[in-house]
């Protein structure tokens, strides 16, 4: 199946409150991204379509609920989509410069591996 998503996932696993109306719920984001984030340890179901409020300290965001998903009895996943674009959110950088970094570091990790095969001696 060919990845549908167009900005990179960052695994992230960070406190987060989740409200709905006047029902408030913590949980934890598992990753994130400019555009949404996934959440787990959710305890009370969200409905795809619903409008939250996704907090971290000072820091919140009205998100669309894109899925859900139950993992277990106690436990269940849901997609978050931001409502407005996100560079910074709970307190990751999620801007692409930083992902322009890691693909620097990318490329240079490349090039040592390659480096270092050519330096052993073939049998």
């Amino acid at each position: 199946m060919p990845e549908r998503r167009t900005q990179p996932r960052r695994k992230t696993v960070l406190p987060v409150k989740v409200s709905v109306g006047v029902a408030t719920q913590l949980a934890h984001s598992v990753d994130i991204t400019c555009a949404g984030a996934r959440l787990g340890g959710l305890r009370a179901a969200l409905h795809p379509g619903e409008t939250v409020i996704l907090q971290r300290g000072s820091q919140k965001a009205r998100c669309r609920v894109a899925w859900v998903r139950q993992l277990g009895p106690n436990e269940i996943q849901a997609g978050l989509e931001f409502l407005e674009p996100q560079n910074t959110f709970l307190g990751v950088d999620l801007s692409g410069n930083e992902r322009q970094g890691e693909r620097s570091v990318e490329m240079l990790m490349t090039l040592l591996s390659k480096n270092s095969r050519s330096d052993c001696p073939h049998k």
